[in-house]
């Protein structure tokens, strides 16, 4: 088992360039399944679950090769697998894209049910009732679900609720159904309008995203393209809350300013100094870290993939802050974590009071999840003396280089596998 030691406190220093989206290249992937062709995928992140993603569509029979570190070649030939096995998908809980992209290339999909992090629930209520609305037949069976759609046409369908996923698996079978398909109620986050522009890159009659309402008009055939995907506003987030924390100083390179608008505003509230510049921006940490209130929320609300990040900010607030997590129930068991290195934050229900302290303490701590270990690295790197982050799979899912670009930024940090 991998671990991180780290030894504080250090402060960020210097420019970091982000690498490309975590989950808009998970469901691009996916998507590449409609393509007829060669597809070529440009600034993909060579982390974990992308790693598996790509195993998967090797073993439906895809022929997936890395041309560069960033570029990736998907050749899907005229006939694949149409079952996913839960020793495939186990690791990956974006692997239930793979539904609507089988569903759309072969109007038949068996995937287990999913795997993945354990930051909540992330039940699949709605992939599957958009999915039925097309003319979908869809039941689970022993873990499995099974799917077939052998007459797939256009629908109009509201989501109870704005999920990401959902919206993502609906779009990209509905690029290949017959008619138009009206997606009321979507999730709008960037990750959706990318995919909605690689699709129709391939020959998809898509718009819409990045509203409420996406319109679909369905074509028989899709072929393969070159895409070069968006930066990670997440990793540039991490980056930037590491900055605040450490009282740093750093550029963060390669963004989409107005993906970070929600994270902009908190951190400023907190104090930080931010200065944005065409596809940068300078982020100086403050003196004294101020106490702020956050809700996490879908997009353009401050998002639940940075909660964790901030929790670990406003451990050395001066004051108290309350963070209410909307979206996954279980992502404030970082607080426990944090609290051995003397952070104090207590926990009730989907809220965290966290109360500032002066100082944060090396301490040994566990990734719980893919961001509340990012935020215990950048606890650490603020903390005095040594600790040591375990579990380092959870971080090498989806960050990029990591300890590598806080050691280039003044980290004294280093990987002991």
């Amino acid at each position: 088992m991998s671990k991180l030691v780290i030894r504080g406190p250090s402060r960020l220093e210097g420019k970091v360039k982000v690498s490309g989206a975590k989950n808009a290249a998970l469901a691009i992937i996916s998507a590449a399944l409609l393509g007829e062709g060669e597809t070529v995928l440009e600034n993909i992140p060579r982390i974990g679950d992308v790693l598996v993603m790509a195993e998967i569509l090797e073993t439906l029979g895809v022929k997936v090769k890395w041309l560069h570190d960033d570029t990736l070649s998907i050749n899907v030939p005229d006939d694949i697998d149409h079952v996913a096995t839960y020793y495939q998908v186990k690791r990956l809980r974006a692997s239930n894209l793979l539904l609507g992209a089988l569903l759309g290339r072969k109007r038949v999909a068996e995937i287990s049910l999913p795997g993945g992090c354990q930051i909540g629930s992330r039940p699949m209520d709605l992939h599957i009732k958009g999915l039925t609305q097309l003319g979908c037949r869809i039941t689970i069976d022993h873990g499995f679900i099974k799917a077939s759609c052998p007459q797939m046409r256009g629908a109009r369908i509201y989501l109870d609720f704005p999920s990401v996923g959902a919206t993502e698996n609906i779009m990209i079978a509905a690029a290949v159904a017959e008619g138009q398909t009206v997606i009321e109620n979507v999730a709008k986050e960037p990750e959706i309008v990318d995919l909605a522009s690689f699709l129709n890159s391939m020959g998809a009659k898509v718009r819409g995203a990045g509203t409420d309402v996406i319109k679909i008009d369905g074509v028989k055939h899709l072929s393969g393209t070159r895409y070069s995907i968006i930066p990670d506003r997440i990793e540039a987030g991490t980056f930037m809350a590491g900055a605040t924390l450490t009282r740093g100083s750093i550029t963060v390179e390669n963004v989409i300013l107005t993906h970070l608008k929600p994270m902009i505003a908190k951190l400023k509230e907190a104090g930080a100094y931010i200065e944005e510049m065409d596809h940068r921006l300078f982020v100086a940490g403050p003196e004294f870290i101020r106490p702020i209130d956050v809700k996490t929320l879908p997009y353009p609300g401050f998002p639940t993939d940075m909660q964790s990040q901030m929790m670990a900010v406003l451990t050395l607030a001066r004051g108290t802050s309350i963070i209410t997590e909307n979206v996954f129930e279980n992502r404030l068991q970082l607080g426990n974590e944090l609290k051995r290195m003397g952070g104090k934050i207590k926990v009730e229900g989907r809220t965290a009071i966290i109360q500032g302290v002066e100082k944060l303490y090396g301490a040994t701590v566990k990734a719980l999840d893919l961001r509340a270990g990012a935020a215990l690295v950048i606890a650490a790197i603020a903390a005095e003396g040594i600790s040591e982050v375990h579990q380092l799979e959870a971080i090498d899912r989806g960050y990029l280089h990591f300890e590598t670009k806080l050691k280039e930024l003044g980290a004294n940090i280093q990987r002991i596998e």
